[in-house]
């Protein structure tokens, strides 16, 4: 492995700070619960605390949550979660800050909050298990459409000062890979802190050397794949190989803090097909929004 990419990534990396990641995780969170009967807010605090989380962790979500009866007047509440024609408090916004908890379909709470509280999603991911699953795949996504969209930018000239400020950027002393497997190491700070795990360099120091060797190899398959893939352009291969292997390298970390290892040979071969196809739709979209502006 080069030793001039080595010291790109170090640099690049020298930006990331997971101790932000790791404080925004931690951040508070209070819950404000509004129903109609105990029964009711009983089997909203079990589906956001289930049976199989541990007692510790069981307290700390209880500490977050409030019934409307038992609610501080002055406290300051972050989310709303309601029976379905419960009145709605003023200064809320029915999905945007305040949701309805159906206890016959559980999951489109999960799905409403995710996609449309963002403020939270980082420290609810971590506090609430039902919410962690949507909360890692959102973040997947959204980073391999990251590496996408630096992919397409650095393959067009004079665009990325007027188009891009993306906060993982850096100067041009660093290479695409370089900075693609920055933001891959930022994405598993994101990716540790939603699921409850330890957030750092060291901690993490497994997880970061599998992604900066791993980057060697893809750099070569990348320049291979380019030419074989039938989508037409340069550009958008480029940028679907970027998703894709972000997205892969995604569900191995999500797999390897969910249940201790990553995905197998085969595994991570049958999903880098599927984010591929997918990748390729990212890309040209990706593309043709550049173009526009």
């Amino acid at each position: 492995m080069s030793l001039r990419f080595l010291d790109q990534v170090r640099t690049a990396i020298s930006r990331i700070n997971p101790n932000e990641i790791r404080q925004s995780a931690e951040r508070p969170v209070r819950v404000l619960m509004l129903g109609s009967s105990s029964a009711y807010y009983a089997q909203l605090e079990d589906f956001l605390a289930p049976a199989d989380v541990s007692r510790e962790k069981r307290m700390e979500i209880a500490r977050t949550l409030s019934r409307a009866g038992d609610a501080d007047p002055d406290g300051r509440y972050h989310l709303v979660v309601a029976e379905a024609g419960s009145a709605i408090p003023a200064g809320w916004d029915l999905n945007k800050d305040a949701f309805i908890f159906d206890p016959a379909h559980p999951k489109r709470l999960v799905h409403n909050v995710i996609e449309n509280f963002d403020e939270a999603t980082l420290p609810l991911a971590r506090l609430f298990p039902p919410f962690r699953q949507a909360a890692i795949h959102k973040t997947i996504h959204t980073v391999a459409k990251e590496n996408a969209l630096f992919s397409i930018l650095t393959a067009l000239p004079n665009v990325i000062p007027s188009l891009a400020e993306l906060p993982w950027m850096v100067g041009e002393f660093a290479s695409d890979t370089a900075v693609l497997t920055t933001n891959q190491i930022r994405m598993a700070f994101l990716l540790a802190a939603a699921s409850d795990r330890a957030v750092g360099f060291r901690e993490q120091r497994s997880e970061i050397g599998s992604i900066v060797a791993g980057a060697w190899g893809w750099r070569a398959a990348a320049r291979e794949l380019v030419g074989k893939i039938p989508f037409g352009g340069g550009i958008i291969p480029k940028a679907a190989i970027a998703y894709a292997g972000t997205y892969v390298v995604g569900l191995s970390l999500e797999r390897v803090y969910r249940i201790g290892y990553g995905l197998t040979r085969d595994e991570r071969s049958e999903a880098y097909d599927a984010a591929l196809a997918k990748g390729k739709d990212v890309a040209a979209g990706l593309l043709d929004k550049v173009r526009r502006k």
